[in-house]
């Protein structure tokens, strides 16, 4: 939202996490001249969160960081982005089609007034599109991925649902009728930037900006289970929104984050699915095919014989003093899940570098595997019986890549140590998987 000026020496890319750029830098004539604002944001988003943890570690008494979380939080973002490398997003696809079917004018992609236009409608459809996700059940169950967290910090804001497009186009494509699609495709995805910012304790007020913008302040009232949190602040920039339909709250007392009812697991895919499996359970419990139709499309707190979004009188009570999950990994497996993590952070930024070089069948191949990688990390977290056993498998995997250069670590010299590391973790999970199972046959 800036003419440059004083700003232009700060990198583009910063800026465009900031919605700090100008009509004239971010307006495209073409689709596929529109940078790639997100994937671009992908190192300023790790060193974010960094230099956040540092700071609220010397800032806070308070811990506002848990390794097992932001290490979950990222895995979740990772995940919700690898069915790019395959296909175009559903939004961005649908979104094209409509506009090259249905038309019914062509706003000039060059004006500052589609620009802006353009910023105020993919607002106002986010606002549309994150209260429905919210207040109809089965779209909940795809956005409580992004409320799981019981911390709230920049990582917080990276833990994303896969399947959340599946439905949130519908709220776009009104625009299509209009729009191009360059100009959406910019604005999609510096609203989603922005937002990224809203995930803090450290910035407490910004004064006046309250009244018009969504802020840390009023987002954090948005990730709480408090009964006063719930079902508020839903704006993506502008909080003027709520404050126009009546769904805004301040900032009261101390905030409590995460869900009403916890999922206490770091494991990705019990976090993404989890509440499909819920609402499938809690609608064979009733008689009538209204009542099971009901629990998908009213309020996720529904239950027969109460209003559309249920009755908050049945939502838990939070105390303030709530602790959150916390599985207790040791300090060495905490270091090993960063490490291998780290290494598979890599591996998912080569596949988005790379992927216009490699085949479908190695893309599928690679993303299979980054998936594995996550999904065991968060077996051991979880510390899950099935872990070693799993991680094992995972680790020979590994290997064979390794040793045919599927995968390559940060740097050529890294290559020796990283073979050792896994071969180590493979001789580890090996002894220890071999072990539970002597231990589970003298036990029978």
């Amino acid at each position: 939202m800036a003419d440059g000026g004083l700003l232009e020496p700060v990198p583009p890319r910063l800026r465009a996490m900031l919605y700090l750029l100008s009509p004239n830098e971010s307006s495209f004539q073409r689709l596929e001249d529109v940078p790639a604002y997100i994937h671009q944001a992908n190192p300023w988003f790790l060193g974010l969160v960094v230099l956040e943890m540092l700071l609220t570690s010397l800032m806070s008494e308070a811990k506002l960081y848990n390794i097992a979380d932001t290490v979950v939080s990222v895995s979740l973002g990772v995940m919700s982005r690898l069915p790019l490398l395959l296909m175009r997003g559903l939004e961005l696809s649908a979104y094209v089609y409509v506009w090259e079917h249905f038309r019914l004018l062509e706003l000039p992609w060059d004006s500052a007034w589609t620009w802006w236009f353009s910023f105020l409608a993919v607002d106002f459809c986010y606002y549309w599109f994150h209260r429905f996700a919210h207040e109809v059940a089965i779209l909940w169950a795809s956005h409580q991925v992004h409320h799981s967290s019981e911390y709230y910090n920049f990582s917080t804001a990276l833990r994303q649902s896969l399947t959340q497009q599946l439905t949130s186009w519908i709220f776009y494509v009104p625009m299509a009728l209009a729009v191009p699609p360059s100009a959406f495709a910019v604005h999609i995805q510096l609203n989603l930037l922005f937002q990224f910012w809203l995930h803090t304790e450290i910035i407490r007020d910004l004064g006046p900006l309250e009244w018009i913008f969504n802020t840390p302040k009023h987002h954090r009232v948005h990730h709480g289970r408090n009964l006063y949190c719930i079902d508020k602040n839903y704006g993506g920039i502008l909080i003027i929104w709520d404050r126009l339909f009546g769904t805004f709250s301040p900032e009261k007392d101390k905030v409590v984050y995460g869900l009403v009812y916890p999922s206490n697991s770091f494991e990705i895919m019990t976090s993404q699915f989890h509440y499909y499996l819920s609402l499938w359970r809690r609608s064979t419990t009733y008689a009538s095919l209204a009542d099971k139709v009901s629990t998908f499309v009213k309020g996720p707190s529904w239950t027969p014989g109460y209003p559309r979004l249920g009755n908050y009188d049945h939502v838990p009570k939070v105390t303030g003093e709530e602790k959150p999950h916390d599985p207790s990994c040791s300090l060495p497996l905490q270091a090993y899940v960063v490490t291998h993590f780290l290494l598979v952070l890599h591996t998912y930024h080569e596949l988005f570098e790379n992927q216009a070089m490699l085949s479908q069948l190695s893309v599928l191949g690679m993303s299979g595997y980054v998936l594995l990688t996550l999904t065991s990390l968060g077996f051991i977290i979880d510390c899950r019986p099935s872990a070693s056993i799993l991680e094992m498998l995972r680790c020979v995997a590994m290997e064979m890549l390794l040793q045919y250069s599927h995968l390559s670590p940060p740097n050529s010299a890294l290559t020796v140590p990283t073979q050792a590391l896994v071969s180590l973790s493979v001789l580890y999970w090996a002894v220890q998987g071999f072990s539970q199972l002597f231990v589970k046959s003298k036990l029978d």
